[in-house]
């Protein structure tokens, strides 16, 4: 559906205008330092950290995702090693199920983390379900 359709093609209700945020913080434009909070931790700690950036309600949102996404990202990946540990036990089968088990969760992940990058730098506040709505409570403080 094009960004502009004031309506929904199927059932007809109005759609809300999308809202792409612009400008600059500190020497940076507002999305290109967005985009950056999500390559690894490290950059999403300082923007919450440094004087100009952490007053930006729109980067701050990107850095707590960014955090709460590795952190996922973390669990996701020792429940899956748990599994692949468990699994490793059945012979010939196992070691294939484990395999495809780690691919695809490692897929995901990237397919995600780059969805992310290229929502923040279109100026979009794409939120994840549960982590979304964490970084959107955090960066609404201050």
């Amino acid at each position: 559906m094009p960004d502009t359709a004031g309506f929904c093609p199927g059932c007809g209700q109005g759609m809300p205008p999308l809202e792409r945020v612009q400008g600059n913080v500190g020497g940076l434009p507002r999305t290109i330092a967005s985009a950056l909070a999500y390559f690894t931790i490290i950059p999403a700690i300082i923007f919450l950290l440094v004087e100009p950036y952490k007053r930006d309600r729109f980067l701050r949102f990107h850095s707590f995702q960014c955090i709460g996404f590795w952190l996922a990202a973390l669990v996701i990946g020792a429940v899956v090693r748990t599994a692949a540990f468990l699994l490793f036990f059945v012979p010939i089968l196992g070691y294939l199920v484990v395999l495809l088990l780690s691919m695809l969760t490692s897929l995901g992940l990237f397919v995600i983390w780059v969805v992310l990058i290229v929502k923040a730098l279109q100026g979009e506040m794409f939120k994840l379900p549960v982590v979304g709505d964490l970084a959107e409570q955090h960066a609404a403080r201050n």
